[in-house]
């Protein structure tokens, strides 16, 4: 489960206080989650530095470079080699790395045979928001602390195109309606692939020419395109899921809107959700809402997608 900057922090500072502090962590989550301030407050207490702990003697950090965009193995090598000196200020000592998952092979490697036998007094800190683009040694050698973010996200377009394909279906949930709305989500579904897979493979063609300009070898860039296609998938699924979040919601709010809670994630859509709330019993809605919640756990599975979404949509959207 997701926390906030501060929930992680007091359930961290819990840990260290029971003595059960971790050598190495992993802090996930989407751009301004608070990853960095969550460190930050961590190496306060850690280092006892009240001001501008992330620049402590005693913390050492690596990001990927300029050029590349890569963390090298030389980086890498470093920021381990800085590990097994002595603290320069008698205390504990902390290694920070940015961006992880821009790591390479080689880099990764590095880092996972430290990480099996970790230096005395040291903290390793991950951060990434791309955590399943790690190894799965090195995800199996941290402890994840998934964060989220306190404000709102807005409605991309394509979610606000499902949900008006849902407030203008007709109540009754013929099969008609209802394939109508696997055919809206399939096909926003691909269009958002399609963008995704073009902005990858820009990328990739502009880090190409940078890395052949610096005499990268063949193996280097194979393994960065390699990067782009698991990139894109990633941010394929992680798209196709904001879809089914909003479908999620839509029955949240109905559920909502019974028992008089007074907040929605969905108010544009109160009217469309107060009435499936006054059709519907709770039993039904909640019902409806565990054949999405099933749908995504097929989505993490080998099962073929179109068949898992037609099933699901008939069994939450069907009359």
């Amino acid at each position: 489960m997701p926390f906030t900057a501060d929930e992680a922090f007091d359930l961290l500072e819990q840990s260290r206080a029971r003595g059960r502090f971790s050598q190495a962590y992993l802090l996930t989550g989407a751009p301004g989650a608070g990853k960095r301030q969550l460190l930050e407050k961590l190496a306060a207490v850690l280092l006892k530095a009240a001001e501008n702990p992330l620049k402590h003697p005693d913390v050492h950090a690596i990001e990927p470079q300029m050029k590349s965009r890569v963390i090298g193995i030389e980086a890498m090598q470093e920021l381990i080699g800085s590990q097994q000196m002595r603290s320069l200020m008698g205390g504990p000592k902390l290694a920070v790395i940015y961006d992880a998952d821009r790591m390479n092979v080689s880099a990764a490697n590095a880092l996972l045979r430290t990480l099996e036998e970790p230096p005395g007094s040291t903290y390793f800190f991950l951060l990434s928001s791309q955590p399943e683009q790690l190894l799965e040694t090195i995800l199996s050698r941290c402890i994840e602390v998934p964060l989220r973010s306190t404000s709102k996200t807005p409605f991309t377009p394509r979610q606000v195109a499902l949900l008006e394909t849902l407030r203008g279906a007709p109540e009754g949930g013929d099969l008609a309606a209802v394939f109508s709305l696997v055919r809206q989500f399939s096909t926003l579904a691909s269009e958002a692939k399609a963008e995704i897979e073009d902005r990858s493979e820009a990328a990739f063609k502009k880090e190409e020419a940078t890395l052949k300009q610096v005499g990268a070898r063949k193996d280097a860039i194979d393994e960065r395109e390699d990067f782009y296609k698991a990139l894109t998938e990633s941010r394929y699924r992680s798209e196709r899921d904001g879809l089914l979040a909003v479908l999620e919601q839509w029955f949240a709010d109905a559920l909502r809107q019974q028992h008089g809670a007074p907040e929605m994630e969905q108010p544009e859509f109160h009217e469309a959700t107060a009435s499936l709330a006054a059709r519907l019993s709770t039993a039904e809605l909640l019902r409806r809402s565990a054949a999405l919640a099933e749908l995504r756990d097929h989505f993490g599975r080998n099962i073929q997608e179109q068949l898992a979404l037609e099933c699901a949509f008939l069994k939450a959207f069907g009359s």
